[in-house]
């Protein structure tokens, strides 16, 4: 086994403390990688706020991180000692099933092995997550790096940013093509500059008016206030791809009224039931989607669209040390527009 350290919430506490973690020895077609930086997710806010009250299992949150290989197992051939990489939220999947073959792995029948809070294939041991100095993962789990990509900068498009690029893509977003990005935080964000650089119309949807500066800042044309009726109203039907990032429960309602005609409302934000009122749907041929996180091929291609077009995350980074104030500040939505940890003060 291999020892390292890393931030974990244990039992019925909500507080992040410095830990000795314990790795797997690496199988065959395993890498060992030294993590440099993780961002700071929503899902970490959950799952750690969730956690008082479970007592038992160790959580170690993170699931979007970049860093350097340190050893390998003997099947690895893809990567070297050296290698700069990048992992997301699936570490392992049954690797049989349609979705697994078709390189979704996201979607795999069996469920995949997520990067923290799950549960290893192999050995059934917990998955223990980003925050920390090391981490062990199976190799076709792990991208390439671009050299174009700042690190830090970079850990969040392993998240948020193929959250947004998978609907981004299958939609067909591109030139000719009306795009609104409905909330803009960490997804919205990087929502907003994939769509522009995909060559779409692109605009913004957000309660605040403050943000118009961002918005065109990132490349929208413009920004549309959401609790301004008479804004809602010129926007109606106007937009083939509505994304929406928006994290807590809302009325779909007035995000579908601005979807043309055979135009999608790709819901990221909230995952947790939905009313829908089908004459919203109804009324153009409406229709109402989802995506989360994606699979192993389209990681790469976000990959290198990402380091072809100078994107990565608007990132406030910390060091580790204060992960606990990077969580708190995120419950309260004040980071413009994405966490990372520095996790070399760890060593």
């Amino acid at each position: 086994m291999r020892s390292t350290v890393g931030w974990q919430v244990e039992g019925s506490s909500s507080t992040l403390r410095r830990t000795p973690l314990i790795r797997r020895d690496l199988r065959p077609d395993d890498l060992a990688v030294r993590v440099d930086y993780c961002g700071v997710c929503h899902t970490d806010v959950h799952a750690v706020g969730a956690r008082p009250g479970e007592g038992g299992r160790p959580l170690v949150p993170g699931h979007e991180f970049t860093g350097v290989v340190t050893e390998t197992g003997p099947a690895v051939t893809r990567f070297t000692v050296g290698d700069a990489v990048a992992v997301g939220n699936i570490v392992d999947s049954c690797g049989e099933c349609a979705m697994c073959r078709a390189g979704q792995e996201n979607f795999c029948h069996a469920f995949p092995t997520l990067t923290y809070d799950g549960t290893d294939r192999h050995d059934g041991t917990p998955t223990l997550g980003g925050y920390s100095r090391e981490y062990v993962v199976r190799d076709r789990f792990a991208h390439p790096l671009p050299a174009a990509l700042d690190p830090a900068a970079a850990a969040p498009l392993l998240c948020a940013g193929i959250t947004v690029w998978e609907p981004l893509s299958a939609l067909g977003a591109g030139p000719g093509t009306r795009v609104a990005v409905a909330g803009l935080g960490g997804l919205g964000h990087l929502a907003v500059k994939i769509a522009v650089a995909l060559g779409a119309d692109t605009s913004v949807v957000s309660r605040s008016p403050d943000k118009a500066d961002d918005a065109r800042r990132l490349g929208a044309r413009d920004l549309i206030v959401s609790t301004d009726p008479e804004q809602l109203a010129d926007a109606r039907d106007r937009f083939d791809i509505v994304i929406d990032t928006i994290s807590a429960p809302h009325d779909l309602g007035p995000y579908l009224r601005l979807v043309a005609m055979d135009g999608t409302l790709s819901h990221l934000g909230h995952l947790g039931p939905v009313t829908v009122d089908t004459i919203d749907l109804l009324i153009g041929r409406k229709k109402l989607s989802s995506a989360g996180s994606g699979g192993s091929r389209s990681t790469a291609a976000m990959l290198d669209f990402c380091a072809e077009h100078g994107i990565t995350a608007d990132v406030e980074v910390l060091p580790s040390a204060r992960v606990n104030e990077a969580l708190d500040r995120l419950r309260r939505n004040d980071v413009r527009y994405r966490f990372v940890l520095d996790l070399s003060d760890l060593d």
